[in-house]
């Protein structure tokens, strides 16, 4: 059986350990076709923690090479990259969930064309049962985000609205609003409301609210989903990547078994 052939886009902390597991962990499916980044440090940086060199590609060449694309790159590219993987006919694995949002033609004329798009679900738990619900009628889904300031420094929001996270002393709400308000405002930070808002009601009806505090030391996500089925809670606490604050590790740990389940025969789970 020929393995798959993955082409990576970004090869930050999400883009680095999936293409180490491609080498390591699934590397009897997979084969790594190639990486890409604008920052080429970035991908010296990959190849020289890699276990065997990969070809360096351009965005054009990853895509023709490759027969699945993870795109890890950002919320700004992600709907570029889907668009050319669907001209291309490339199937994609996409991780810049919050640049879909508003884009989400995009996911029509993929089903059109029978291009799958793999969407992980991430930092969470509970996205098996928001879809088995959303075969009913759903009233309301509400995500609560709590992060240590750090893991949000920098966000569009905090510098549209003058706030210093770092100089935030006790437990505050810094955010309440849509899924569609929350990604604008902190594209790196709430990656998870994107997934929700496409497996659920939608990023305008999907509400999110974002806590912080210097007493934190994960990043947690409390769901709560009520509909015709009944009620659904969940909470999961996440420790940070050790590379980077802001992501997750389970969220790195999903696109990894997203891609193994890629490959396997046999599936698990909704």
């Amino acid at each position: 059986m020929s393995k798959l052939k993955v082409g990576i886009i970004g090869c930050g902390a999400i883009g680095t350990e999936i293409a180490k597991a491609c080498q390591g962990r699934l590397k009897d499916k997979i084969g790594l076709a190639g990486i890409c980044d604008i920052d080429e440090s970035k991908t010296r940086a990959l190849n020289k923690a890699l276990a065997k060199n990969v070809p360096v590609l351009n965005l054009e060449d990853i895509i023709k090479n490759s027969g699945l694309i993870v795109e890890a790159a950002s919320a700004a590219m992600s709907a570029s990259v889907l668009e050319k993987c669907i001209d291309a006919g490339r199937d994609c694995l996409m991780m810049s969930v919050g640049g879909l949002l508003g884009r989400e033609e995009l996911l029509q004329k993929a089903k059109e064309k029978s291009i799958r798009v793999y969407i992980p679900s991430g930092a969470i738990c509970g996205i098996d049962g928001l879809k088995s619900a959303s075969i009913g009628k759903i009233d309301s889904v509400t995500l609560t985000t709590r992060k240590p300031p750090k893991g949000l420094a920098g966000a569009p929001y905090l510098k549209e609205k003058n706030i210093d996270v770092l100089s935030i002393k006790e437990e505050k709400t810094i955010f309440e609003g849509s899924a569609e308000e929350a990604v604008k405002g902190f594209p790196q930070n709430v990656n998870v409301s994107a997934v929700l808002s496409l497996a659920g009601v939608g990023a305008k009806k999907t509400r999110v609210k974002i806590v912080t505090s210097p007493a934190y030391t994960a990043n947690i996500h409390e769901i709560e989903i009520a509909g015709e089925f009944g009620r659904i809670v969940t909470r999961s606490e996440n420790l940070p990547s050790k590379a980077n604050p802001k992501t997750s590790a389970l969220a790195i740990f999903s696109a990894i078994a997203t891609l193994e389940g890629i490959a396997s025969s046999v599936r698990i789970g909704t």
